[in-house]
Protein backbone atom coordinates (compact mmCIF):
# COMPACT_ATOMS: atom_id res chain seq x y z
CA UNK A 1 0.00 0.00 0.00
CA UNK A 2 1.37 3.39 -0.85
CA UNK A 3 1.23 6.21 1.23
CA UNK A 4 -1.11 7.81 -0.28
CA UNK A 5 -3.17 5.40 -0.14
CA UNK A 6 -2.46 4.83 3.51
CA UNK A 7 -3.39 8.67 4.30
CA UNK A 8 -6.59 7.91 2.55
CA UNK A 9 -7.45 4.99 4.39
CA UNK A 10 -6.48 6.61 7.81
CA UNK A 11 -8.94 9.74 6.59
CA UNK A 12 -11.69 7.35 6.71
CA UNK A 13 -10.84 5.67 9.79
CA UNK A 14 -10.90 9.02 11.53
CA UNK A 15 -14.28 9.81 9.56
CA UNK A 16 -15.90 6.55 11.52
CA UNK A 17 -14.08 7.39 14.37
CA UNK A 18 -15.26 11.22 14.37
CA UNK A 19 -11.94 12.31 15.52
CA UNK A 20 -12.72 15.63 13.38
CA UNK A 21 -9.18 17.09 15.18
CA UNK A 22 -6.96 14.27 12.60
CA UNK A 23 -9.82 14.41 10.21
CA UNK A 24 -9.06 18.34 9.49
CA UNK A 25 -5.48 17.48 9.25
CA UNK A 26 -5.50 14.58 7.15
CA UNK A 27 -7.54 16.73 4.90
CA UNK A 28 -5.14 18.94 4.80
CA UNK A 29 -2.45 16.88 3.87
CA UNK A 30 -3.98 15.19 1.14
CA UNK A 31 -5.20 18.48 -0.16
CA UNK A 32 -1.40 19.94 0.28
CA UNK A 33 -0.39 16.14 -2.29
CA UNK A 34 -3.40 16.97 -4.68
CA UNK A 35 -1.83 20.40 -4.89
CA UNK A 36 1.55 19.27 -5.95
CA UNK A 37 0.16 16.71 -8.04
CA UNK A 38 -2.20 19.33 -10.15
CA UNK A 39 0.67 22.34 -10.20
CA UNK A 40 3.29 19.39 -11.44
CA UNK A 41 0.75 17.32 -13.35
CA UNK A 42 2.04 14.16 -12.30
CA UNK A 43 1.24 11.38 -9.61
CA UNK A 44 2.94 11.69 -6.40
CA UNK A 45 5.27 8.79 -5.08
CA UNK A 46 6.56 7.83 -1.75
CA UNK A 47 9.51 10.40 -1.18
CA UNK A 48 7.34 12.95 -2.80
CA UNK A 49 4.60 12.55 -0.70
CA UNK A 50 7.00 12.39 2.24
CA UNK A 51 8.37 15.79 0.90
CA UNK A 52 5.16 16.87 1.14
CA UNK A 53 4.83 16.22 4.82
CA UNK A 54 8.16 17.18 5.60
CA UNK A 55 7.18 20.37 4.27
CA UNK A 56 3.71 20.66 6.32
CA UNK A 57 5.39 19.99 9.55
CA UNK A 58 8.23 22.53 9.23
CA UNK A 59 5.62 24.90 8.79
CA UNK A 60 3.81 23.88 12.14
CA UNK A 61 7.16 23.70 13.78
CA UNK A 62 7.38 27.80 12.66
CA UNK A 63 3.71 28.29 13.60
CA UNK A 64 4.36 26.83 17.12
CA UNK A 65 7.51 29.24 17.37
CA UNK A 66 5.47 32.03 16.73
CA UNK A 67 2.57 31.74 18.82
CA UNK A 68 4.82 30.56 21.61
CA UNK A 69 6.06 33.74 21.19
CA UNK A 70 3.34 35.65 21.29
CA UNK A 71 1.80 33.89 24.14
CA UNK A 72 -0.94 32.12 22.10
CA UNK A 73 -0.74 28.99 24.07
CA UNK A 74 -4.27 28.29 22.46
CA UNK A 75 -2.89 27.90 19.28
CA UNK A 76 0.29 26.88 19.42
CA UNK A 77 -1.18 23.81 21.05
CA UNK A 78 -3.90 22.84 17.56
CA UNK A 79 -0.19 23.64 15.92
CA UNK A 80 1.23 21.12 18.17
CA UNK A 81 -1.46 18.46 18.09
CA UNK A 82 -1.53 18.77 14.20
CA UNK A 83 2.17 18.12 13.85
CA UNK A 84 1.85 14.88 15.82
CA UNK A 85 -0.64 13.45 13.21
CA UNK A 86 1.85 14.80 9.93
CA UNK A 87 4.55 12.85 11.83
CA UNK A 88 2.69 9.39 11.52
CA UNK A 89 3.39 9.56 7.93
CA UNK A 90 7.37 10.09 8.24
CA UNK A 91 10.00 7.44 7.85
CA UNK A 92 11.97 6.79 10.94
CA UNK A 93 14.21 9.57 11.38
CA UNK A 94 18.17 9.43 11.24
CA UNK A 95 19.76 10.05 15.06
CA UNK A 96 21.85 13.34 15.23
CA UNK A 97 25.45 10.73 15.09
CA UNK A 98 24.17 9.25 12.10
CA UNK A 99 23.64 12.27 10.29
CA UNK A 100 26.82 13.10 11.42
CA UNK A 101 28.32 9.89 10.10
CA UNK A 102 26.32 10.45 6.78
CA UNK A 103 27.95 14.10 6.57
CA UNK A 104 31.54 13.02 6.89
CA UNK A 105 30.88 10.22 4.49
CA UNK A 106 29.63 12.53 1.70
CA UNK A 107 31.95 15.34 2.65
CA UNK A 108 35.17 13.15 2.63
CA UNK A 109 33.76 11.58 -1.33
CA UNK A 110 33.61 14.84 -2.68
CA UNK A 111 36.93 16.03 -1.30
CA UNK A 112 34.86 19.59 -0.13
CA UNK A 113 36.69 21.94 2.12
CA UNK A 114 35.87 24.94 3.95
CA UNK A 115 32.24 26.70 4.00
CA UNK A 116 32.54 27.71 0.13
CA UNK A 117 31.57 24.06 -1.13
CA UNK A 118 28.20 23.88 1.39
CA UNK A 119 26.06 24.61 -1.77
CA UNK A 120 27.67 21.81 -2.92
CA UNK A 121 27.81 19.13 -0.20
CA UNK A 122 23.85 20.21 0.97
CA UNK A 123 22.72 19.02 -2.51
CA UNK A 124 24.59 15.93 -2.22
CA UNK A 125 22.93 15.57 1.24
CA UNK A 126 19.68 16.14 0.51
CA UNK A 127 19.54 14.06 -2.32
CA UNK A 128 20.59 10.59 0.29
CA UNK A 129 18.69 11.99 2.96
CA UNK A 130 15.72 13.47 2.02
CA UNK A 131 12.90 12.38 3.97
CA UNK A 132 15.04 10.57 6.59
CA UNK A 133 16.31 13.21 8.61
CA UNK A 134 14.92 16.88 9.61
CA UNK A 135 17.24 19.12 7.34
CA UNK A 136 18.27 21.48 9.64
CA UNK A 137 20.31 19.36 11.89
CA UNK A 138 21.62 18.37 8.57
CA UNK A 139 22.98 21.89 7.61
CA UNK A 140 24.19 22.08 11.30
CA UNK A 141 25.78 19.00 10.55
CA UNK A 142 27.48 19.80 7.42
CA UNK A 143 28.32 23.51 8.49
CA UNK A 144 30.59 21.83 11.57
CA UNK A 145 31.93 19.36 8.76
CA UNK A 146 33.14 21.65 6.76
CA UNK A 147 34.41 24.00 9.57
CA UNK A 148 37.07 21.09 11.20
Amino acid sequence: MSLKDQITADMKDAMRAKDSERLGTIRLLLAAVKQKEVDEQITLDDAAVVAVVDRLIKQRKDSISQFTAAGRTDLADKESAELKVLEVYLPQRLSAEEIDAAVQAIVAGLGATGPGAMGQVMGAVKQQLAGKADMALVSAAVKRALAS
